[in-house]
């Protein structure tokens, strides 16, 4: 089927004014001759008359322009409102046919964009009233400007929540809940689970809080996410964990006692006494071992909380070198520590073992100390076999050992140590072979 025969808009009014001028110059033309007497007159006549009738003729021509001009006014205020439903026909294949199918074209991809934009907002929505963190939004005043389904549950009993004030909220919350939130920042509580009475009935959450602008205004966003089954879960691997490691030291300490206690009877009943100190001997050395394992777990599960004094660091370091082989690099800082000496002395002679035990050249552990910007650096440094990247990002985690005779507790506790001080650990392998192994500790 062949298109259309295409007539362009100037086209159109050329050819009308083309005859509108030639009907009229035949009608002056037909006049002129049938009253040729009264040639003024009728010039005037003639000439009111083309005006008013060409004045009727171009609004008449005009008038089809002219709705649509208005039709496409007000779809377009339709779309400045969000109403994408309109369209707008027009008959002549010329160059209003063309904005026309523009015009409606960009009806169209406004209105599937909107479509698309309705269901995103519908499916975020849906996301976010039924996500088991608890949201809220606050408004500058302090006003709750948006809470979905599990903050209305939490702190309202499932009601709306839109247009209370937070502080008022809070006055009928836990107690917990209200200090978390008054406190800057994000943080952990514990709110009492009413259905039992023991420490493991308790429910813990995470509050994070994160402020942006909207609008021009700042607001605040408040997530509040229940952790009790992810940190049982993760209480309950802790312990299995725990128990293997302990079955695993107690029987390889045990079985060669009981094995030795036997063939220490067997050489009494047959009288033969030569070998009976050596027996003992090694009974004494198992039943050591486990000893100090004991006690390496009793001192992480009752760190106490440190006494914090001034340490100089010549003295501190010397007392060191009493209990440690090491070689100090560089100069020691004139400004003091303000440390629990004899915590961060285990954590130090803690690492400084490891750094004897990695393989490395005992003349080449080295402790070096270094003022940071908000403290102190002290590394210790070794040239053994360093750590792959499994073993550094499990390094830190108790009872992670990689020994044959390692309880996982010595750079435990020393974390447990640094982060008591209010500082870090870090463990990196550095370039030409070895560890080093950083404690960060504030002024």
């Amino acid at each position: 089927m062949s298109a259309p025969r295409r007539f362009s808009l100037a086209g159109k009014l050329a050819l009308a004014l083309a005859l509108w001028s030639a009907a009229w110059m035949l009608l002056a033309g037909w006049l002129g001759q049938r009253f040729a007497e009264h040639g003024s007159l009728l010039a005037l006549v003639l000439a009111a008359a083309l005006i008013v009738a060409t004045l009727a003729f171009s609004r008449r021509l005009l008038r089809p322009v002219l709705s649509l001009f208005r039709a496409l006014s007000g779809t377009v205020s339709s779309y400045r409102d969000n109403d994408f439903s309109f369209g707008i026909v027009w008959r002549g294949n010329d160059e209003l046919g063309d904005l026309v199918a523009a015009h409606n074209a960009l009806g169209a991809a406004l209105r599937e964009q909107r479509l698309g934009l309705v269901q995103r907002e519908l499916l975020l929505d849906t996301m976010v009233q039924n996500t088991p963190v608890a949201m809220l939004l606050v408004a500058p005043g302090g006003a709750i400007v948006f809470a979905n389904l599990g903050a209305r549950r939490l702190l309202n009993d499932g009601r709306k929540l839109e247009g209370h004030a937070l502080a008022n909220v809070l006055q009928s919350a836990p107690e917990a809940l209200a200090e978390a939130v008054a406190r800057p920042g994000d943080g952990l509580f514990a709110i009492r689970n009413e259905s039992g009475d023991d420490a493991d009935s308790d429910d813990v959450y995470h509050l994070a809080r994160k402020r942006f602008s909207l609008n021009g205004r700042s607001h605040e966003l408040l997530l509040l996410r229940q952790l009790t089954s992810e940190l049982r879960r993760q209480e309950v691997q802790t312990w299995k964990k725990v128990i293997r490691v302990i079955s695993h030291e107690l029987n390889n300490s045990l079985a060669p006692i009981a094995s030795l206690a036997h063939s220490g009877a067997e050489l009494i009943r047959r009288e033969q006494y030569q070998r009976i100190e050596a027996i003992f001997a090694t009974i004494e050395e198992r039943a050591r071992h486990l000893e100090g394992f004991i006690n390496g777990y009793a001192r992480f599960a009752k760190l106490p909380t440190p006494r914090l004094e001034l340490l100089a660091w010549p003295q501190f370091v010397e007392r060191l070198h009493l209990h440690a082989q090491f070689s100090l690099e560089g100069e020691l800082p004139l400004t003091p520590l303000r440390a629990d000496a004899a915590q961060l002395e285990q954590a130090l002679l803690n690492l400084i073992k490891n750094a004897h035990e990695s393989g490395s050249d005992p003349s080449l552990v080295q402790l070096r100390v270094r003022e940071a910007p908000r403290g102190f650096r002290i590394e210790v440094l070794d040239r053994g076999h360093g750590m792959s990247e499994t073993v550094l990002a499990n390094a830190l985690v108790p009872f992670y050992s990689t020994k044959r005779s390692g309880t996982g507790l010595g750079l435990a506790l020393a974390r447990e140590i640094a982060e008591a001080h209010g500082g870090s650990i870090s463990l990196s392998n550095r370039p030409d072979g070895g560890l080093s192994v950083a404690l960060t500790l504030p002024w």
